[in-house]
């Protein structure tokens, strides 16, 4: 399916890479202006850069006022997707060794951003009675995290905690609100080096117990988000789509 998103202004969080990345272009290839925000400066080492139809910002997203100027600065927004967020360069380590720092700097970018992303475009989309929020879960929030980490695995259940709650309170704004929950996909230094650390046989047992026998790409995912904010979708809320080529 073909989706049409012209006039539509789509922000992704977590765009300077992997997965985000990928959803920030497929929206703009279907006509949407997109804001990209990410942490990371780019390229050309400026606060803005331009791609097309995607204009790239720095921002905190763990902090109110910066989310509140990136929506000032940008907004409206009709569609908002979470993807930013990740392990932040941690790796699984006994309970009693993660310091809480490790463990807030997880659960902020990923889960506490998602809140406040939400509540700054919430306002805007319940004027016009209409907006898609959809935030980018993982596998780990719906089971057991293969990175081994406490808080990614709490966090990303926070997350879809959080949709299935803003599904309700939205809802009757003629907002919805869901998750998409990736499983394993090669999108970013981190997930490359987690790919290698299982070796020769533990990715080929990995992909064993996929139905579909392959991993899964950037482009699985964006087709999944694309769907969720199309007018096709406008019955659908609340829920959490796993993307994962069958478990």
């Amino acid at each position: 399916m073909n989706h049409d998103f012209s006039g539509s202004r789509a922000l992704v969080t977590g765009a300077g890479h992997g997965i985000g990345r990928g959803i920030a272009r497929a929206f703009a290839a279907a006509g949407a202006a997109v804001a990209g925000a990410d942490i990371r400066d780019h390229a050309d080492g400026g606060r803005h850069r331009d791609d097309g139809r995607i204009a790239f910002v720095r921002a905190d997203l763990t902090r109110k006022d910066e989310v509140k100027a990136l929506i000032a600065d940008h907004g409206p927004f009709g569609i908002l997707i979470h993807s930013a967020g990740g392990v932040c360069g941690q790796v699984g380590r006994p309970l009693e060794e993660v310091s809480e720092d490790d463990w807030r700097q997880i659960l902020d970018i990923n889960m506490s951003a998602a809140f406040l992303l939400a509540q700054a475009v919430a306002p805007a989309m319940k004027t016009r009675r209409d907006g898609r929020i959809i935030m980018i879960a993982s596998g780990a929030g719906l089971s057991v995290s293969l990175t081994g980490i406490q808080a990614y695995a709490a966090a990303k259940a926070g997350e879809i905690g959080l949709t299935r709650q803003l599904a309700h309170e939205l809802g009757p704004f003629g907002v919805t609100v869901n998750a998409v929950a990736p499983g394993f996909i090669r999108s970013n230094p981190t997930t490359e080096r987690q790919w290698q650390s299982y070796g020769p046989q533990g990715q080929a047992e990995l992909i064993e117990r996929i139905a579909m026998r392959r991993l899964g790409v950037v482009e699985d995912i964006a087709a999944a988000v694309m769907f969720l904010a199309s007018k096709e979708a406008s019955w659908i809320t609340g829920q959490c789509l796993s993307v994962d080529g069958g478990k």
